[in-house]
């Protein structure tokens, strides 16, 4: 396993305790899950104060460099450009929590198909002049901000690239877990090694 969704949030919302604190959680649902042998990355961006901020992060630079698998051994992306194209293979059915089980797709209750990424569609960040779209650089937990999911389930309202996106289709209505809840997540997000 080098791929997996989180079965559970940290239970802040979008406070992670920054890009530091859901790498530890991914580290620590991954050794609950007997694969804690490995050093695990949340697939997350972070924002900057500028466009040319040298401490932004993108999450296609922190993930290695593939290929990656489920759980089953089933292939997700074999290059870092493979898992940001077309030909992915992130579906509700190969993107699975690190316990190997299916995480809830749009039309189950409750939706849980939205995922933590604050990414544009190739993994980069978002620059500084846009607004808050890592909920505080994963630090907020409110009402205020909001953050970029993508789908897992690669299904939206319609057949839309953006709605279909695994990692870039919309951003949340806020940081909290409600919030998170009503845009219909769970603030889940996504581990690699």
């Amino acid at each position: 396993m080098t791929f997996f969704v989180t079965s559970a949030g940290v239970g802040k919302g979008a406070d992670l305790g920054g890009v530091d604190g859901a790498d530890q959680h991914c580290q620590s649902l991954a050794n609950a899950a007997g694969a804690g042998g490995r050093t695990w990355r949340a697939y997350l961006s972070t924002q900057g104060t500028a466009l040319n901020d040298p401490k932004v992060v993108h999450a296609r630079d922190r993930i290695g460099s593939g290929p990656w698998h489920n759980v089953k051994g089933v292939m997700i992306a074999r290059s870092v450009e493979d898992l940001h194209s077309a030909s992915n293979n992130v579906t509700k059915e190969t993107a699975l929590d690190e316990k190997g089980q299916p995480v809830n797709d749009r039309t189950m209750m409750p939706n849980k198909h939205d995922i933590l990424t604050g990414s544009r569609p190739d993994g980069t960040a978002f620059p500084g002049t846009f607004s808050d779209m890592t909920c505080g650089n994963w630090t907020k937990s409110g009402t205020d901000g909001s953050a970029i999911v993508g789908h897992h389930d690669r299904a939206g309202p319609i057949e839309h690239a953006w709605a279909t996106s695994w990692n870039s289709s919309h951003p949340s209505r806020g940081c909290s877990q409600e919030n998170l809840r009503g845009t219909g997540g769970d603030a889940l997000f996504t581990a690699l090694r």
